[in-house]
């Protein structure tokens, strides 16, 4: 019989690492930065048009803009997050799924142990 299991793939930190991830946040805000500027344009082209419903306009792209923020402000943290983590050190990139064979008399506990796979700067050095 097979089943899936989860396993945790952790990525050690390195110098291309760090700037890699660095790159990342700061084009998600950047992105993030566009999209705020791109919804005050269309609330200021739908209030135009309908001037009756100004106040539902308004709060529903005040509520999209505030999500936005909010995701620029995690990413900001992550930011301040990454220069501060040491090389070397290992941070969590994801799960993914994997297809085990199981059969009957097969020790249960070994099965459900936790599983890391290991990255550093792109090559996997370790399964565990």
């Amino acid at each position: 019989m097979k089943i899936i299991k989860k396993i945790a793939v952790k990525k050690i930190v390195t110098d291309q690492s760090k700037g890699q991830l660095r790159e990342e946040y700061q084009f998600k805000i950047f992105k993030l930065e566009q999209e705020c500027e791109q919804l005050k344009f269309e609330q200021k082209k739908l209030e135009q048009r309908s001037a009756n419903k100004k106040a539902d306009i308004e709060a529903k792209f005040k509520k999209e803009m505030a999500n936005r923020k909010d995701h620029i402000k995690w990413y900001k943290y992550k930011l301040e997050q990454l220069e501060i983590l040491p090389t070397g050190s290992e941070i969590n990139d994801g799960e993914v799924e994997a297809v085990i064979d199981i059969e009957e008399g097969m020790n249960w506990d070994d099965l459900t142990e936790q599983t890391a796979i290991i990255v550093k700067d792109g090559m996997i050095t370790k399964i565990t």
